[in-house]
């Protein structure tokens, strides 16, 4: 177990999430927040402020990942996913095999450049990533229903902390509870992390209904065959079923399909106002993970040809300029006649 009581804990990543994160773990240690250039760390550290929220007093923040990782033994990266792999190569050389990386990121890395004939083994989660890259095996991550903003406002929330080491589970879970945070834990990491990462596709389609003033009734149905997506494209990639119906998959799917403070609920919200994808996506303060996670879903399913409906759909009109009112009029009418048909 790493002495907790001797050092700090280390968030990589000063952006909306990262910072809630960083203020949650103040509750039980003090914080290492790393921002991503000495400018930004400058000035965050004299206003003491992050992503529009206050920092708790016991943050100390950097850029200079050399003098985190020799006085943190746990490290939180929470970073976009298209910044991931290269923190990574930036951080190896700096981490010792006793550190421990639970990150909190919804995304996935694409080895090469996307294609038609993209292929699961061309994909890797940010646990993967990191063992990949850093060759550290203590690894976890974050995933639930985590709105960066109401965890701010010291809403009551929970999270799931998802690893393959007890060790992180248990490190995780006596980091981050507190009373308004609770934190469960789920021994499957890959189907957890897949769950993060294929809801904001879901949560773009939801987005687009509502924008559409289609009603409740539409949205419910929308959000199940929503969750049979999920599992159907998890599964084949090799999660397991209980991560998909925990906190992290129908408890993450229900957040960011019902709230404006998602960021992938905006982007569906603003398509179905009039605003163009690039628009969209070229005026956002925070990535939008699910715009990517599109792309490359929508190219695996197509490959091995998995039955993805609403994926397909939110990639049309992201990517093929095909109209919103059409893609949803068409997610409505889907030929589905079996209520679950994930379960034998």
């Amino acid at each position: 177990m790493p002495d907790l009581s001797k050092k700090y804990v280390a968030v990589i990543g000063a952006g909306s999430f990262g910072t809630a994160v960083a203020n949650l773990l103040c509750e039980n240690a003090d914080v290492i927040l790393v921002s991503s250039n000495p400018q930004s760390a400058e000035q965050i550290q004299k206003d003491r402020k992050a992503a529009g929220q206050p920092l708790h007093s016991k943050i100390t923040v950097t850029h200079d990942l050399k003098w985190m990782a020799e006085n943190s033994s746990v490290i939180f990266p929470i970073i976009p996913s298209h910044d991931f792999y290269g923190c990574m190569i930036d951080l190896k050389s700096y981490l010792q095999k006793d550190h421990i990386l639970i990150h909190g990121t919804k995304g996935l890395h694409l080895r090469s450049e996307i294609s038609s004939s993209v292929r699961k083994e061309d994909i890797l989660t940010m646990s993967q990533v990191i063992t990949e890259v850093t060759g550290i095996t203590r690894v976890g991550c974050l995933a639930g229903p985590n709105l960066a903003r109401e965890i701010a406002e010291g809403k009551p929330a929970a999270t799931v902390v998802a690893s393959n080491s007890q060790q992180v589970l248990d490190v995780g879970q006596q980091l981050l509870r507190s009373s308004k945070f609770q934190v469960l834990w789920n021994d499957d990491l890959h189907g957890v992390e897949l769950c993060g990462v294929i809801k904001n596709i879901m949560a773009i389609a939801s987005g687009g209904l509502t924008g559409l003033e289609l009603g409740e009734n539409a949205k419910a149905l929308l959000v199940n065959r929503a969750m049979v997506e999920m599992i159907h494209i998890g599964t084949h990639m090799g999660a397991g079923l209980k991560a998909f119906l925990g906190v992290a998959g129908i408890g993450d799917l229900m957040a960011t399909c019902n709230s404006p403070k998602s960021r992938n609920f905006t982007v569906g919200y603003r398509l179905a106002k009039g605003e163009s994808p690039n628009h969209i996506i070229g005026n956002l303060e925070e990535t939008a993970e699910g715009v990517n996670t599109t792309r490359l879903i929508y190219h695996l399913s197509e490959h091995y040809d998995w039955k993805t409906p609403i994926t397909k759909l939110v990639y049309k009109v992201l990517f093929e300029e095909f109209p919103i009112q059409n893609a949803i009029g068409l997610l409505m009418k889907l030929p589905v006649r079996e209520d679950i048909d994930f379960i034998d």
